[in-house]
């Protein structure tokens, strides 16, 4: 709970700060402009992403393959499409990585890595053997 408080207050601090740095170095109205830019591209290019993301899907299915892979980018195209709606540079770049399909893969390889040694340890020795045997209702 606290690491969603830290978060709640932290980020909205962290693009106010970084707003007001980039707005001395631009000014304020090229600033402005520099988000409303961001968002324009990164929407585009989130769309363009989430069209491709769903033609391999589809391809996967009619090969009668699960398309694992593209649901889980469809859903951090959609979450990098929202983080760009969001005014800030903060949060642009994290858009813009979560859209581009190698930092993509590599942030799912970090994501969903196996930790090997654990399912291996906790299953050793505790196989059950079992019979099933039917039992005959007598009337």
């Amino acid at each position: 709970m606290n690491t969603f408080f830290l978060i709640l207050i932290g980020l909205p601090a962290l693009e106010i700060f970084f707003m007001i740095k980039i707005g001395a170095a631009l000014g304020a109205l090229n600033t402005v402009a520099l988000i409303f830019l961001t968002a324009i591209i990164g929407i585009y290019y989130a769309r363009v992403q989430g069209l491709q993301t769903l033609r391999s899907g589809l391809k996967n299915l009619y090969q009668n393959k699960s398309p694992v892979y593209e649901i889980i980018s469809g859903a951090s195209i959609a979450f990098a499409a929202l983080l760009l709606i969001v005014p800030g540079f903060l949060t642009d770049i994290i858009g813009f990585i979560l859209l581009i399909p190698i930092t993509r893969n590599i942030f799912f390889k970090i994501l969903f890595r196996e930790k090997k040694g654990i399912v291996e340890k906790s299953t050793e020795g505790k196989t059950i053997d079992g019979e099933i045997v039917e039992k005959k209702d007598e009337l």
